[in-house]
């Protein structure tokens, strides 16, 4: 384990250095990289250096064993140190597992209804209230960008962004098919149906990250309407983004500005293509795709919800919770998240070989 965390500390010494050097003190962009770059390595590195510490502690105090004199204070030494180093050990091996570039960025969260019609678009309003409950908790702001209402209630489709730290790294599990099995309000005989919702989950990305070339984009405008074709303003406001290349299409008419509906498309249009750009690199990657807990596309099936039995199942990871309403209603997402992290991480450590 030595050997492999040494070139760990030599970046981290050598990222200082750099740091002080004129030509990158003088270069903000190459500055705010190694900057993060640092960030990142820091606690890997702290973690490292007692590691070495620990185990170089531990070989010595080894030797005293048989030393009169010694031999005692060495084995009260080891009693405390030898437990240390294991949990330094596993805290190290999740630590030197390559960090997802997108985990810490906000997210575009879309949601559409399936199977199921009117059920499915209840189901999508009731599966983004608990997401919303579960970024409360978490101190994230959620902000809808665009909804398209279903006439019985909930909605047909939804995007809302996500702004908060860690947004991506968490709730990127979720993408996937979601089934729910329930009894509708309006069966009198009481039978369950299954229904479905798709979920995708976009990382924010920034001008830098996705350049699209704007003779590539076409824009429709049209008139806004509400459920039932009823009208929600008299102005052409509603934007139709369409990127000619990929095919991708974005359609924003919650705002009443015709230009603040189009920048928001254009940000969605944006998260759509990166998404899509990020599954060929998966599809492409087979190693990669096999350290993935799932493959994040929204045609598979993640998890179903059966509400008579108050059953939550993840196929991914064929875990089995009956706390439905636990995560549903009251948004304890981390009782899904959590397992589906420990199996992720489980998966790059064997490997990785560490």
């Amino acid at each position: 384990m030595k050997t492999k965390l040494q070139p760990f500390i030599d970046r981290y010494n050598e990222i200082n250095e750099l740091l002080s050097s004129p030509e990158i003190t003088g270069d903000v962009k190459k500055m705010t990289a190694l900057s993060k770059e640092q960030s990142d390595l820091r606690e890997l590195v702290e973690k490292a250096q007692r590691y070495i510490f620990v185990s170089d502690s531990i070989k010595e105090n080894r030797e005293l064993l048989e030393d009169r004199e010694l031999g005692g204070l060495a084995k009260e030494e080891l009693r405390e140190l030898e437990p240390e180093l294991e949990e330094l050990h596993e805290q190290i091996k999740l630590l030197m597992l390559p960090k997802d570039p997108n985990d810490d960025k906000n997210i575009y969260l879309e949601m559409r209804a399936g199977t199921g019609g009117d059920e499915s678009a209840l189901f999508v309003e009731d599966l983004f209230k608990a997401y919303a409950r579960y970024a409360e908790q978490r101190g994230w702001k959620v902000e809808i960008v665009s909804s398209n209402d279903s006439n019985a209630g909930g909605y047909k489709e939804l995007i809302a962004l996500v702004k908060g730290e860690g947004a991506y790294s968490r709730l990127k599990y979720e993408a996937g098919t979601h089934r729910v099995q329930r009894v509708p309000e309006t069966e009198s005989q009481g039978r369950v149906h299954t229904s479905a919702v798709t979920v995708a989950v976009m990382p924010e990305v920034d001008d830098v990250e996705v350049e699209l070339n704007p003779n590539d984009i076409k824009m429709d405008v049209y008139r806004s309407s509400g459920c039932g074709g009823q009208s929600v303003n008299t102005t052409d406001s509603a934007v139709r983004l369409t990127h000619v290349p990929t095919g991708v299409v974005v359609a924003i008419q919650d705002e009443k500005s015709q230009h603040k509906n189009r920048d928001k498309a254009m940000k969605v249009l944006k998260a759509r293509i990166y998404e899509q750009q990020m599954k060929e690199q998966m599809d492409a990657n087979a190693a990669a795709r096999k350290s993935q807990v799932g493959s994040g596309d929204r045609s598979e099936r993640i998890r179903t919800y059966n509400y008579p039995q108050n059953r939550i199942t993840d196929h991914r990871i064929n875990l089995t919770l009956y706390s439905l309403t636990e995560v549903v209603q009251d948004g304890n997402l981390d009782l899904l998240v959590d397992p589906l992290i420990a199996d992720e991480q489980a998966m790059a450590i064997k490997e990785a070989g560490l």
